[in-house]
């Protein structure tokens, strides 16, 4: 396909601007990169801090969407995957170097030293370039957020954001669009990372977003016993226990102290094997390292505010052995997680249909506040028809 061409996308103008619809031109595409039409694409609360302008070094213009799905258009001549080619279905995931020893070695993206500035600046990792511009030919736009920057109807691909899944169709494009980042950061998490085993009796996760409820229902999956849900939302809680847990607990509620009530309804009030938090709020944290019981493990997967303070019992940490880990995109190779949990939600072992909503791109605002209400978990759109689906 020949470049420049015309194309639209929900674009965040300056910071604090709302998404909006807006003509662009994709003026080029360097060797390593795929060009790649949108079906569908994630709406995630990350996307919402680029258009707060919480995410240093974004240069705006710049448009968001780091969970799409999509058919290629066009494959650069130095795409190192000869298996990819125009018509092929794929679903997009987030960007690391390619070059350093966790990418090539360990097969751990995660762990790229260039993880944050290659996702969340909107800009080639190279040079800080963009593909695309407004449609005066001059203004720069970023549209590399992820690798990929999924709010467009055609978007420039990086290589290794893409996994290749031929099998999916509209309906599996529209489910599946979250599982590049919030579904697998869940999920990756109990499945990479914990890797619990049936006498693995309890897990208690915290925050009931998308990430939350992927984390839940992959401890489902894989037969955790006791499974927690803390929230605040009264109605998260009640789809929570649709799906698998055991237990739920609201917070602020009279006299419900969280850790307590924890301690309270698990073998012996010892605590949790394992903890998840989600929401990065530093009480939360706290919360989640005190419900531990001896030798456990707690992962934080939501990132707190930059230099906020958590306060920890050191001694008693050290001496009830216990384990605190951050977990980045579910520690995942995409390649092989996002395969893993299209096949489990294939066996109904993983019920993502349950958990999300399609929006008309229209609607953005309302999908937006929807989620910030806890009305829905992931949304997801079709771009391609401006329509949107909200994950």
């Amino acid at each position: 396909m020949e470049l420049p061409i015309q194309t639209e996308a929900l674009v965040v103008h300056k910071p604090g601007d709302d998404f909006v619809m807006t003509p662009i031109l994709i003026q080029n595409m360097n060797p390593d990169e795929i060009l790649v039409e949108m079906k569908y694409t994630g709406l995630c609360h990350t996307d919402f801090l680029l258009r707060q302008g919480h995410l240093p070094g974004v240069r705006y213009p710049a448009i968001a969407g780091h969970e799409g799905a999509g058919i290629i258009l066009s494959v650069g001549s130095a795409v190192k995957d000869k298996s990819l080619n125009p018509g092929d279905k794929v679903l997009l995931s987030f960007y690391s170097c390619g070059n350093c020893p966790s990418c090539l070695e360990d097969r751990l993206p995660t762990k790229c030293p260039d993880m944050p500035r290659a996702n969340l600046r909107a800009a080639r990792l190279q040079d800080g370039s963009s593909s695309a511009t407004l449609t005066d030919g001059i203004t720069h736009v970023s549209a590399h957020f992820f690798g990929h920057s999924s709010f467009s109807r055609i978007s420039v691909v990086h290589e290794l954001s893409v996994v290749k899944c031929d099998d999916l169709d509209n309906k599996d494009m529209a489910l599946y669009a979250p599982m590049g980042c919030g579904y697998q950061t869940g999920a990756g998490t109990i499945l990479n990372i914990l890797k619990p085993k049936p006498y693995h009796h309890s897990l208690v996760v915290f925050g009931m977003g998308s990430v939350g409820f992927a984390a839940m229902m992959a401890a489902v999956a894989v037969g955790v016993k006791q499974i927690i849900a803390v929230d605040l939302v009264e109605g998260k809680l009640a789809s929570a226990k649709e799906l698998g847990a055991t237990d739920i607990i609201q917070p602020g509620l009279p006299g419900v102290s969280v850790v307590e009530e924890i301690k309270r309804i698990t073998d012996r009030n010892f605590g949790v094997q394992f903890a998840i938090d989600t929401t990065g709020a530093p009480k939360v944290v706290e919360e989640m390292l005190e419900c531990l019981r001896p030798g456990g493990t707690a992962v934080s997967v939501g990132a707190p505010p930059p230099d906020s303070p958590i306060k920890v019992d050191a001694g008693a940490f050290f001496h009830m052995n216990k384990n605190w880990l951050s977990v980045i995109e579910g520690d995942s190779y995409p390649p092989e997680l996002i395969p893993r949990l299209t096949a489990l939600h294939r066996k109904g072992k993983f019920p993502v249909e349950k958990i999300s909503k399609t929006y008309p791109v229209a609607e953005i605002k309302q999908a937006i506040e929807d989620m910030e209400a806890g009305k829905v978990r992931p949304s997801t759109f079709p771009i391609r028809k401006l329509r949107t689906l909200l994950t």
